[in-house]
């Protein structure tokens, strides 16, 4: 016998069990449930993987085995590479073990079918998150729920909203503080400031700071500060400076990935500062660089000759309006000298 023949057989056992009859007033939910188990084994050796995801949901709804026949359906879809039916599977399956009273089971069967979209559909993997932390928020379990609004958290920074994001890590920030984990709300505040500033909120940013920042690790406060000063004086290389910190690179990826890719602040000069001019005039070009190199050389000849024709013109300007200045008279003769010398002469001859 095949295993697909094999596997036929099992189900014709299981749809036996389900029926009722006089003798038999309910349906025998165990033994339909192991048949279905079995004929889905035999249709995943045979690789017939459609049937054998079948056989599993039905195994599931029979109440019997629930968990497991769940966890092997999405290992089915996980092996033909068929996503699409892996949300609605988990939610299914997460319903039926409420109805039965375990409600931890349904939040696993949600887990792991999160995982398993978390990288290619992220949005159905959001609304998995948020269902099993709603369900362990129920359950009084506030650590446990605080992890799944983590994850939601990361998630919803990985989709850009933002908005949402700040309010899932303010209720972990809530969560964490009901349980007096006082170390964990650190890097919260730290995340809780670098999605207010990818929201463009800087008012915000500050007043998470205020609120929580008590809680955060001295070089953590150190960044923080850095940070919103940086923002706040609208200085970019501070706030480049601040979000290359080590402990900020160090975040979960999504929040690194945030930082990296924050909008810097712009400054807006109100007064230019020195070395800037405002309005300032193009840079002088002469007119020669466009014209002809011939061209440029005559006009070049004749600008010098126009230049000597001016300046030998100026020059006779200056000599006409110069006036003349008459030359020194000539020396006086000395006639009292000369006749005593002349008697004297006279006497010695």
């Amino acid at each position: 016998m095949s295993k697909i023949e094999e596997a036929n057989e099992h189900i014709r056992q299981a749809e036996k069990a389900l029926k009722q009859s006089l003798l038999k007033w309910r349906p025998d939910y165990e033994v339909a449930a192991d048949e279905y188990s079995h004929a889905a084994t035999c249709f995943r050796i045979a690789k017939s993987y459609a049937q054998s995801k079948e056989c599993l949901v039905k195994a599931a709804d029979c109440y019997k085995q629930t968990k497991s026949s769940i966890e092997q359906a999405l290992l089915i879809c996980k092996e033909m590479r068929d996503l699409s039916e892996v949300s609605k599977l988990a939610h299914s399956a997460c319903s039926l073990f409420q109805q039965h009273g375990s409600p931890e089971s349904g939040v696993t069967a949600l887990d792991k079918a999160a995982k398993m979209l978390e990288a290619t559909q992220p949005q159905q993997a959001l609304e998995l998150f948020k269902r099993a932390a709603d369900i362990i928020i129920g359950e009084d379990s506030p650590r446990h729920a605080a992890e799944y609004m983590s994850k939601a958290a990361r998630l919803l920074v990985k989709l850009q909203m933002y908005d949402e994001a700040a309010d899932a890590i303010r209720r972990e920030i809530g969560l964490y503080q009901e349980i007096k984990l006082w170390q964990s709300l650190g890097r919260l505040t730290v995340a809780l400031v670098l999605v207010q500033l990818a929201r463009g909120d800087q008012v915000a940013a500050e007043k998470a700071f205020k609120e929580w920042g008590n809680y955060c690790e001295p070089p953590e406060v150190q960044t923080l500060e850095m940070l919103l000063q940086a923002y706040d004086n609208e200085d970019a290389n501070a706030a480049r400076t601040a979000l290359n910190s080590p402990f900020i690179k160090h975040m979960d990826v999504e929040y690194a990935k945030l930082a990296r890719g924050l909008p810097l602040p712009q400054q807006e000069y109100a007064i230019p500062p020195a070395g800037i001019r405002a309005n300032a005039a193009e840079s002088y070009i002469s007119p020669n660089v466009s014209k002809p190199a011939g061209q440029a050389t005559v006009e070049a000849e004749v600008n010098k000759k126009n230049d000597v024709d001016a300046t030998s013109q100026s020059t006779k300007k200056v000599a006409e309006k110069t006036p003349e200045v008459a030359p020194p008279p000539p020396p006086q003769s000395q006639p009292a000298q000369k006749e005593e010398d002349d008697e004297y002469e006279g006497g010695l001859c």
